[in-house]
């Protein structure tokens, strides 16, 4: 391998400095070296979407990205996605409403694809079409995708009545 190198990136509004080998993925830097084991890892490919976090708002494969890539970056995991008083985001709120979760182990990369896509676009969730299309690029083996779907719309929908009354 080679020689650790200093990364300083922000994880979910803390500061880090991390020593990484550069061949180390930022996926195995969140779990192990920040103990944030939210982001789960399954193919280690890049096709399951189960190590989904959020890299500059725009949602990555955390197995298939190096820790020295965010380097001087912000990187949000589920860990992140409550409020800083422990409020539930309301995409926590509404997968737990919609059953939108059975085992779990996909719920933390859908959960920050999602709230990726409605902070970059809110109409992502009124489109069938394209929320279909963003929602099939992760894999449930245990929910059959509909409830995670309602889960969606439900959230884009708070989300955007809060915002309305923010204005």
């Amino acid at each position: 391998m080679g020689e650790p190198v200093r990364t300083r990136l922000t994880v979910n509004g803390q500061a880090r400095e991390l020593d990484v080998e550069p061949r180390r993925t930022l996926a195995d830097a969140l779990r192990e070296d920040c103990g944030l084991t939210g982001t789960h890892l399954a193919c280690e490919h890049g096709v399951c979407g189960a190590c989904t976090v959020l890299v500059d708002g725009e949602a990555v494969r955390s197995c298939l990205m190096f820790a020295v890539q965010c380097d001087g970056r912000q990187v949000r995991t589920v860990e992140g996605l409550a409020a800083a008083d422990g409020t539930p985001h309301p995409l926590q709120e509404a997968f737990s409403a919609e059953h939108a979760l059975q085992c779990g182990f996909c719920t933390p990369g859908f959960l920050m694809l999602a709230a990726g896509a409605l902070a970059r676009d809110p109409s992502v969730a009124a489109d069938p079409d394209r929320l279909r299309e963003l929602l099939t690029s992760n894999l449930c083996r245990c929910t059959g995708y509909e409830s995670i779907r309602r889960a969606v719309v439900r959230a884009a929908g708070e989300l955007d009545g809060a915002r309305h009354a923010d204005s």
